[in-house]
């Protein structure tokens, strides 16, 4: 009995080595292929989502600015129209 306990103790340990170290195999070519895509979009002058991010929202900024200052542009404007025709 105990020669068959330890023939699947050892199987056991030997299953649970070699999903460590499938496991280690995975992380690292995750790792390699995400270097390698940067590396390929790097190469390209392709943004990453952070920076298209960044520029979509100083992009809607500044439209909104633009948007305010045209309205009191149009303000400044009708009111010199106004005082000049009175």
């Amino acid at each position: 009995m105990s020669t068959q306990n330890k023939f699947f103790d050892d199987m056991s340990r030997m299953m649970t080595n070699a999903m460590g170290v499938a496991q280690g195999a995975k992380d690292e070519a995750e790792n390699a292929m995400k270097s390698w895509v940067d590396r390929w979009l790097a190469e390209r002058n392709l943004v990453t989502r952070e920076e298209f991010d960044a520029v979509r929202d100083m992009a809607i900024k500044a439209r909104t600015e633009n948007a305010e200052l045209k309205a009191r542009l149009d303000a400044l404007e009708s009111a010199q129209r106004g005082g000049t025709q009175g």
